[in-house]
């Protein structure tokens, strides 16, 4: 085995390797040799197979074989002797090979470029913490309450509105038949939220307690069962009920209901869960603003295999015209997004840093306490599914290192309230909104704000 390092330009290393084919054959041999005393052929005793035979029915695949482990032995030592550290997968172009010749081929490898961590000497940042003024809470309450309300049943003679409750038995027919599913008892919904059937909730507009109403309507074109998808849907429905709503009292009863002890501990609540949700919001600008500064602060080139896998990942759903327009934005985001990987990832080595199972479980129970009434959901859901608990380790440990980076920077504390919260996310927005893969950033404000506070 002939192994000669050719060129070495920047990262990228270049080899020619060359294997005898005597090497080769003597390899095959033996693994025919094997062979004979491992398969069974009909005809033949175990063990007793003849070498001819063997050969015949085994030989194309034993080459391959052979060669596919010379191809991995051979190139592994290449980069071995050089000590590289290797970005990616290493490229194999093959010159000659083939039964009865020798093997050569040309071995392209990409290299981990030697990182120098810089001092943090003139790294700053501001990180943030957030007071819900009272409007912001009163309002989250009063969304809560809407959300929770109650209904009181309507006298008999009094007809159903929007936002009234109603509920009915009904059977359904299509093309005047039967189907399966065309019964139902008791089913109970809220006029005007459309989640019955389409058009379903305004036919009963109207309609009186004890009442039988006809109700027409179309199958949705999603439906499980391809034969009534699109399917005109006639409904006889008996009204059983009709309630209307009535707004919450808003005081220690009401929060009791909805899981505080009292007004003022549900205030306690909402307002921590504002200040937590502008805070991650918060945090992920002030990420941004280290990020930013240590990206800046260093220069070494970087792997253009890895920058062209991250280009791919980033353009994965785009039409070819997208990738095309956006290709100068892209491959700038590829770079800076492979640029601060291995620049986490030295200062973390370099640091001792390490995700271990505490830390894992930590993270799904914290995750759990942030989902009230869904707990064992959650706990449930990594626990049958180990590969999205270890695909946490990476967010875990990347949150290491920026703690362990927030330590050793000026980092001015600065508590807001949440309108002053909201401009910030909001400046920070309109000055961080590039191209990302075809699509911009959904916003962190409308991230924090997206999120409805409750307590069950």
């Amino acid at each position: 085995m002939k192994i000669e390092k050719k060129t070495k330009k920047g990262l990228r290393t270049n080899f020619t390797v060359s294997v005898d084919k005597k090497i080769i054959q003597k390899k095959i041999e033996e693994r025919l040799n094997e062979l004979q005393t491992e398969v069974n052929l009909k005809g033949f005793r175990p063990g007793k197979v003849p070498p001819n035979v063997i050969k015949s029915q085994f030989g194309k695949a034993v080459y391959g074989d052979v060669i596919d482990k010379i191809l991995k032995e051979s190139s592994s030592k290449a980069i071995e002797n050089e000590k590289i550290k290797v970005a990616g997968q290493p490229k194999i172009d093959l010159k000659t090979f083939g039964e009865g010749k020798d093997l050569s081929y040309t071995l392209e490898v990409d290299s981990l470029p030697e990182v120098k961590l810089k001092k943090f000497d003139n790294i700053q940042a501001t990180e943030y913490n957030v007071s819900a003024d009272n409007k912001l809470i009163d309002e989250r309450i009063k969304e809560i309450a809407e959300r929770h309300k109650k209904f009181e049943d309507k006298n008999i003679n009094e007809t159903a509105k929007l936002g009234d409750q109603i509920s009915f038995d009904y059977t359904a027919t299509i093309d005047g038949n039967k189907f399966e599913g065309s019964e139902g008892k008791g089913v109970q919904i809220e006029l005007g939220k459309d989640l019955f059937l389409k058009g379903f909730d305004n036919q009963l507009i109207g309609a009186k307690k004890n009442e039988t109403k006809k109700v027409e309507s179309t199958m949705p074109p999603n439906h499980p069962k391809k034969e009534l998808a699109n399917k005109k849907t006639i409904f006889t429905c008996k009204i059983l009920n009709i309630k209307f709503p009535s707004k919450n009292k808003i005081d220690d009863e009401f929060a009791k209901n909805v899981g505080a002890k009292d007004l003022s501990d549900l205030k306690k609540i909402i307002e921590k869960q504002i200040s937590s949700q502008y805070k991650q919001a918060l945090d992920a600008i002030t990420k941004k603003e280290i990020l930013d500064q240590i990206e800046k602060l260093h220069n070494f080139d970087l792997p253009q295999v890895l920058v062209n896998n991250e280009i791919d990942n980033i353009t994965r759903a785009l039409k070819k015209e997208e990738k095309e327009k956006h290709k100068e934005k892209n491959e700038k985001l590829a770079k800076s997004r492979i640029k601060l990987g291995l620049l986490l990832n030295e200062y973390g080595e370099k640091n001792g840093l390490k995700v271990n199972e505490n830390d894992i479980k930590n993270e799904i129970e914290k995750q759990a306490r942030s989902m009230p009434g869904q707990e064992k959901m959650v706990i449930d859901f990594y626990q049958k599914n180990p590969d999205a608990a270890q695909r946490l380790q990476g967010a875990i440990y990347e949150e290491k290192i920026i703690n362990f980076l927030k330590s050793k920077i000026k980092l001015n504390k600065k508590t807001i309230q949440s309108p002053e919260a909201e401009k910030v996310i909001e400046k920070f927005n309109k000055s961080n909104s590039p191209y990302l893969g075809g699509k911009p950033d959904k916003s962190s404000k409308d991230k924090a704000k997206s999120k409805k506070i409750s307590k069950k």
